[in-house]
């Protein structure tokens, strides 16, 4: 919180504060005490929350649960006079997991009508998801319900899909933390994982070579030796003089083995390679 009043208060034209659930780029699940003191703090300078929960059913972690900021903000007593709130959900994401599909809501919440009617205005103008994303859109907000016929297999495939993207979570994680070097947070929801790697002086000197981010060339040589593409931390806000990478949990849970010995042969490989 700290970070977040010291940011605003540098940024005087500081409008909204965009907020993940399962938050961009470690993806550890907020606490609700957090999402307490972020709406209070939004409250008091007046800024929209802009809440993306497209990751509610992704919680890997039995201490933390989904609340949604509209829920929080009603705990506190807060009505539609007091805080300016937009909720995002999405077909693409989640355990839905549909990313060739377009579609999606959102809920806008204590905004005038003056605004809402610009809001619309802006939206009548795009073109609209096809019909497929349309129906995933309406699915996703109102799934099968205890006594619908459907409901018994709907709630068995979540629950497999979850269970499975946890697993998966746990194994890359575990095969992270077993490098040289490298260190990665547990992944309490979403879909990614986001390693820490400290390299070795002679790596960072042939990255400045290559004039490259020293993350980037990690992430490049990866990818050429092994076919696994990841993301460089330096496009992801960390912290200056630290190194990362970003990947997901998404490959088939029988094909993460595979994807470990690659990873673990290529960064013994490399880390010989640039030893000090």
């Amino acid at each position: 919180m700290e970070e977040l009043i010291g940011g605003v208060a540098e940024e005087r034209k500081a409008r909204a504060i965009f907020c993940n659930k399962s938050r961009q780029p470690n993806w550890a699940v907020l606490a609700e005490e957090n999402q307490r003191e972020i709406v209070e703090f939004c409250r008091q300078e007046g800024l929209v929350l802009l809440a993306d929960e497209v990751y509610q059913e992704n919680v890997y972690v039995p201490e933390k649960k989904f609340h949604s900021f509209k829920k929080v903000s009603r705990s506190m007593g807060y009505g539609e006079k007091d805080i300016h709130l937009v909720s995002f959900q999405s077909v693409s994401k989640g355990y839905h997991g549909e990313c060739g599909k377009r579609g999606g809501y959102m809920e806008v919440t204590g905004f005038g009508a003056d605004v809402r009617e610009q809001m619309y205005k802006v939206a009548s103008v795009n073109l609209c998801s096809n019909i497929s994303g349309q129906i995933l859109a309406s699915l996703v907000m109102s799934p099968p319900k205890v006594g619908d016929e459907s409901y018994e297999s709907y709630s068995v495939e979540r629950d497999v899909i979850l269970s499975s993207l946890s697993r998966r979570a746990k194994m890359l994680e575990d095969a992270f933390n077993n490098l040289e070097g490298v260190t990665c947070n547990k992944a309490e929801g979403a879909m990614y994982l986001f390693p820490c790697i400290h390299l070795p002086e002679k790596a960072i000197k042939a990255a400045e070579e290559a004039k490259i981010a020293p993350d980037a060339f990690y992430c490049r040589r990866l990818l050429n030796a092994t076919g696994i593409v990841v993301v460089p931390g330096s496009g992801l806000g960390q912290v200056p003089g630290t190194w990362h990478f970003r990947c997901t949990i998404l490959p088939h849970e029988d094909k993460i083995p595979a994807v470990i010995d690659r990873l673990t042969d290529f960064h013994k490989s490399f880390m010989d390679e640039y030893r000090d």
